[in-house]
C-alpha cells in the first residue's frame, strides 16, 4: 500500500517542485494567470479523475455473505500526446503577457517552460518582470497513476460494498503543510438471476457504483527573492470520481474474463492560498526602481472529465490468490494491474 501512495506522491511533488514554480504564473494578470495555470493542469487533473475510476472490480460475480477480498493494485490513465503541449496564441492572453515562444510544456509534457514577460502598470507606472512555466513532467509513458486499495465484502441480497481508504499521508521537506488522504466507496449488485437460468452458467452480471474523492495538500516554501515573494503559500487539488458501470465476467475454476461499459465523471479544483508578491522592475527610468505589488489569486481553477467507458480484462485464480489486469477504454484510455487475496 505504501509504495502506491509513493508513487501518486511523486507524482505532485514532481509538478509543484522539481519543475519552475508553477505559482510564478500569478505575475500575470488574474484572467492571463487562470489561462495559463488551467491550461498547465488540465491534462494531469483529467488523468488522475479517469485513473480513479479505474480497477474498481475483477469479477461480476459477488462474494458470499460476509465473505471478502483485500486488493492491492494501481490503475494508470494514459494522457494523449496532443495535450502535452500548450498552444500559447490559442488561450487568448491579453498583450501585458508575451512569451519567448508558441508553445510551452503542460503538466504532461517535457522540457523546460517558456519565458515569459509581464508588462503591467502600478501607481501610474509602467513595469515589468520575467517569468519561467513550469515545465513539463515528462512522466513515463505518459501515464498518470493512482493506487487501489481496497476491501470487498460480501453483503446480503447479493450485495458486494467496496472501501478504498488512504489515511492523511504528510510528505516532502514541508511535512507539516503537505499532505495526500483518498476515500472512496462503492456498491456492486449482481443481477445474474434476473435472466432465468443464465445462473447456471458461468457467466454472471452486475451493476456497480463506485465514488472517489481524494484531497492533495502541497505547501509551497517561503521564498524572499527572484520575481515572486512567497508566504504561508499553499497549493490544494480536490479531486472527486464517480463511475457507474454494467459489468459481467466469465468465471471459471482458474480463468475468469470480465468486461464492463458504462459512464465516467469527475471533477477537480485547485485553490491557492498565501501571500504572493510580485517584484516589478520600472520601464524607461534610469536607475530602474523596484516596486512590489501583492499578486492576485485566481479563484475558480475548475477540472472536468466525463465520458463512456468500455472495460475488457482477465483474472488468474491460484486458489484464494488472484492476479489481475484490464484496459479501458474512456477519455483518457487506463490500464489495471493488480493481485487480490480473497474468501468466500
Amino acid at each position: 500500500m505504501k509504495k502506491h501512495i509513493l508513487i501518486l506522491i511523486s507524482v505532485f511533488t514532481l509538478s509543484t517542485k522539481a519543475q519552475s514554480g508553477f505559482e510564478n504564473i500569478l505575475l500575470a494578470d488574474v484572467n492571463d494567470s487562470q489561462k495559463l495555470l488551467e491550461a498547465y493542469f488540465a491534462p494531469g487533473m483529467e488523468g488522475f479523475i479517469n485513473a480513479m475510476n479505474g480497477g474498481w472490480y475483477h469479477t461480476a460475480k459477488v462474494h458470499k455473505k460476509l465473505g471478502f477480498d483485500i486488493s492491492i493494485g494501481a490503475s494508470g490513465a494514459q494522457i494523449p500526446s496532443k495535450n502535452d503541449l500548450i498552444n500559447i496564441s490559442a488561450l487568448g492572453l491579453s498583450n501585458n503577457l508575451t512569451s519567448n515562444a508558441s508553445t510551452t510544456p503542460s503538466f504532461s509534457g517535457s522540457g523546460n517552460g517558456a519565458q515569459f514577460t509581464v508588462t503591467r502598470n502600478i501607481e501610474g507606472q509602467n513595469v515589468t518582470a520575467n517569468f519561467d512555466a513550469p515545465g513539463g513532467v515528462n512522466l513515463p509513458t505518459n501515464l498518470v497513476p493512482a493506487p487501489a486499495v481496497q476491501v470487498g465484502l460480501g453483503l446480503p441480497w447479493k450485495l458486494e460494498a467496496t472501501v478504498r481508504f488512504v489515511p492523511n499521508i504528510n510528505f516532502g521537506e514541508s511535512q507539516d503543510e503537505s499532505s495526500l488522504n483518498m476515500f472512496g466507496l462503492g456498491l456492486k449488485k449482481e443481477i445474474t438471476d434476473w435472466f432465468g437460468p443464465m445462473d447456471k452458467t458461468p457467466l454472471h452480471v452486475s451493476i456497480l457504483a463506485a465514488y472517489t474523492s481524494m484531497k492533495v495538500s502541497y505547501g509551497i516554501a517561503d521564498v524572499n527573492s527572484g520575481p515572486i515573494e512567497t508566504e504561508n503559500a499553499l497549493a490544494e487539488f480536490d479531486l472527486n470520481a464517480f463511475t457507474l458501470q454494467a459489468i459481467a465476467s466469465l468465471n471459471f475454476p482458474i480463468i475468469n474474463v470480465y468486461g464492463g461499459i458504462g459512464y465516467n465523471n469527475g471533477s477537480s479544483s485547485l485553490k491557492m492560498s498565501g501571500t504572493y508578491t510580485g517584484v516589478f522592475q520600472t520601464v524607461g527610468g534610469s536607475p530602474n526602481v523596484t516596486i512590489r505589488e501583492n499578486l492576485v489569486i485566481p479563484s475558480n481553477f475548475d477540472f472536468k472529465s466525463n465520458g463512456m467507458a468500455a472495460t475488457i480484462g482477465a483474472r488468474l485464480s491460484l486458489g484464494f490468490f488472484k492476479i489481475y489486469g484490464s484496459y479501458a477504454l474512456q477519455e483518457y484510455n487506463t490500464a489495471n494491474l493488480g493481485i487480490a487475496f480473497s474468501l468466500r
